[in-house]
């Protein structure tokens, strides 16, 4: 029997997971992010600890999803801003349950489990791009996950595709997640509907999500339509970017962007032919991620189990 735990700003998520990456159990805590590290790792090590002693088989290994950046051993966090960590020894805070645990990056997990069961398995060079707050991006190779040589490698929202009227969090100007996010469909939503007197139904709401503007795209609302459209072009860019670097079988996306499905899949596969210019040479798939939220659990579990062994 396998743990994964699901770091994230909002919630805590852990899980059983079986050898074959079945979810068996998961139960979830409240983050409340702007803790102290030290009490966000005694909740990781109370949520084992309790998973651990639901289960009259032996626990083999703990694996847990960061999003953020992890040294090359997989025992470090070296930053994490959603959680305003900075090089917080993750591992040493959890030396006390006495179990193997291994620690990455959540976009690499995620692509991990959908690897080994879900929308990549099968592909021996499959990407995950996933599309929620920010961009994130999990990369196999070879029929390996690739991390790169420090170990903080395939952070692809992280990519420079253009000039954006927004910095990211990062500092930079112009990352492919403030083109291609939920976040960047909502902030250049509003952006339009503050700087210019086109009509849409944006306007009576209190408040824009990434959804409403999906949705009222397909009604042809102006304002959505045009923020649409420049989601889909960005996202086939950077989408292109990764096509030109490393020519994958196949790519996976995830996160809540893709709950649109076939109306995000298809209108990105005729932007991304457009776009790349070896498209005639190429038949890489663009799918739907098939784990949906459990795929940070199972490819955190997964993860650790593959180190260790």
């Amino acid at each position: 029997m396998l743990i994964g735990i699901d770091l994230g700003g909002t919630n805590i998520a852990a899980g059983l997971v079986n050898d074959e990456g079945e979810l068996i159990f998961k139960k979830s805590i409240p983050t409340m992010a702007d803790r102290p590290a030290e009490e966000l790792i005694k909740d990781i090590y109370m949520l084992i600890d309790e998973l651990r002693n639901s289960t009259d088989q032996e626990v083999e290994a703990v694996g847990i999803g960061i999003p953020g950046l992890v040294n090359k051993d997989m025992s470090v966090v070296l930053t994490c801003a959603n959680l305003h960590w900075n090089h917080v020894r993750l591992m040493d805070g959890l030396k006390n349950l006495g179990l193997p645990i291994a620690i990455d990056n959540d976009a690499n997990v995620a692509a991990y489990a959908e690897y080994k069961i879900g929308s990549l398995k099968g592909v021996a060079n499959g990407i995950m791009v996933t599309l929620g707050t920010g961009v994130g991006g999990g990369i196999i190779i070879d029929d390996r996950e690739v991390r790169g040589g420090h170990g903080i490698g395939t952070e692809l929202g992280h990519m420079i595709i253009g000039d954006n009227f927004y910095d990211c969090n990062c500092g930079s100007n112009g990352c492919f997640e403030t083109f291609a996010s939920a976040t960047a469909i909502i902030k250049y939503a509003e952006h339009l509907v503050e700087t210019t007197e086109l009509p849409s139904k944006l306007r009576e709401l209190d408040k824009i999500t990434a959804k409403d503007v999906i949705d009222l795209s397909k009604e042809e609302d102006v304002i959505a339509c045009e923020t649409y459209e420049r989601f889909i072009k960005y996202l086939a860019r950077g989408i292109v970017n990764v096509l030109v670097l490393l020519d994958p079988e196949r790519i996976a996306l995830g996160g809540g962007v893709s709950g649109a499905g076939d109306y995000l899949l298809e209108r990105l596969k005729k932007e991304v032919d457009k776009q790349y210019f070896l498209s005639e040479f190429s038949d890489v798939e663009l799918v739907i991620s098939e784990l949906g939220n459990d795929a940070g659990i199972i490819g955190a579990a997964l993860v650790a189990k593959d180190h260790y062994n």
